[in-house]
């Protein structure tokens, strides 16, 4: 897209429960429509319930807004940064509101999903058209949205610098700094199961040539940044240390088929050997798929994977989300600036093949299958 006259920034996010009380109705707001009652959510909720109802999350997005809007001053970008979730307060719509009550009437929207399917970009942008059309703002509020940026240098840096480390830490572990243990250890990419039918979506749309690796924007997207990852932390993307992309956090039916492996199961698998392979020993964890430490990195990497690494006997490591790092920040920022006026830069910075992503989806990007009648573009919503 050409460069625009944009007025305020949006963060948007998932959103997450504050405390005991907020659990159930938040578990109702991520599954409305689908019929699923309070005793089936009950038994779900035991990640949140354990960590006293609170998710990390709002108080993440609270500190990522803190921190864009200090790099865009310290930058000489004047633009207000709202900041507005799906499945708790804020709401996007009332946070659309009060964007426009404050006077701005073209705003740019940054979310905290990266990469390429329907629930980490198209959703979002369904979301903004059902909270503009639900507020009467639309055809009078104008929301864009900037591309996902799973291999902008500013999002892959920090997992560069932190599985680095972590493979250090557990070469010390395992007494060989040296790297002379290097074959028992694994680089575990983790992110994110979907159902393999969105997967086979993602990034399929009209007038679309390519084809994707694992035939999914998705899965080829984070396999192109573990390779970008690996050849920066070793020289290396396929030799010396070996990897792997594992899933975490399925939930649904069981009948229904998500990507895999699951990370618990894989670690079973390589901790056992076998094929010639070494047992492995050692393990560094990388949540490739996550922006910060939210609920499915604390729970399901930090208390569950982690567990299961002391049941096996390995030495595991969990690198850190990029977070607030300034790295990241500044990338966010950088993302800004392609598209507004105020500051526009004309390099698009990809660390991958696949980058950089298309600024508007095609028609029939990430097709829905989820049910939800899919939100019709129309002036004034940027979908």
């Amino acid at each position: 897209m050409e460069p625009a006259e944009y007025d305020a920034i949006l963060l948007a996010s998932f959103g997450g429960p504050e405390g005991q009380d907020d659990v159930i109705p938040f578990l109702r707001n991520v599954t409305r429509g689908r019929g699923i009652p309070d005793e089936r959510l009950e038994e779900v909720s035991h990640h949140y319930r354990a960590f006293g109802g609170i998710s990390p999350i709002n108080a993440q997005n609270r500190a990522l807004k803190a921190a864009i809007e200090a790099e865009l001053d310290g930058r000489g970008i004047d633009l207000p940064v709202y900041w507005g979730n799906r499945n708790w307060d804020p709401y996007l719509p009332q946070t659309l509101q009060d964007i426009y009550d404050a006077g701005h009437r073209r705003v740019l929207m940054i979310t905290t999903s990266v990469y390429s399917c329907y629930s980490s970009c198209r959703q979002y942008r369904e979301d903004i058209g059902l909270a503009l059309t639900e507020t009467g703002l639309a055809g009078r509020l104008h929301v864009d949205k900037v591309r996902q940026y799973f291999d902008h240098p500013g999002f892959v840096a920090p997992f560069v610098e932190g599985t680095a480390a972590g493979l250090d830490q557990v070469r010390e572990a395992l007494g060989a700094p040296d790297g002379s243990r290097d074959s028992e250890i694994r680089v575990l990419f983790s992110t994110h199961s979907i159902p393999t039918r969105d997967a086979e979506a993602a990034g399929r749309s009209e007038g679309e040539p390519r084809h994707f690796e694992g035939d999914s924007a998705y899965v080829a997207q984070h396999l192109a940044n573990a390779r970008a990852v690996m050849a920066a932390v070793t020289g290396s993307a396929e030799g010396g240390v070996g990897w792997d992309l594992v899933y975490q956090s399925r939930s649904g039916a069981p009948h229904i088929p998500w990507l895999e492996p699951d990370i618990n199961d894989h670690l079973e698998a390589i901790a056992a050997g076998g094929d010639g392979a070494a047992p492995v020993k050692g393990a560094v964890i990388v949540p490739l798929g996550f922006v910060s430490d939210h609920m499915e990195v604390v729970w399901d990497l930090d208390t569950e994977a982690m567990d299961k690494c002391r049941e096996l006997g390995i030495a595991a490591v969990r690198v850190p989300t990029p977070g607030v790092h300034r790295e990241f920040v500044a990338g966010l920022v950088d993302l800004i600036r392609e598209r507004t006026a105020q500051g526009t830069v004309t390099d698009r910075p990809h660390v991958t093949e696949l980058g950089p992503w298309y600024d508007v989806c095609r028609p029939g990007c990430c097709q829905n299958f989820r049910g939800a009648k899919p939100v019709i573009a129309e002036e004034g919503v940027g979908i």
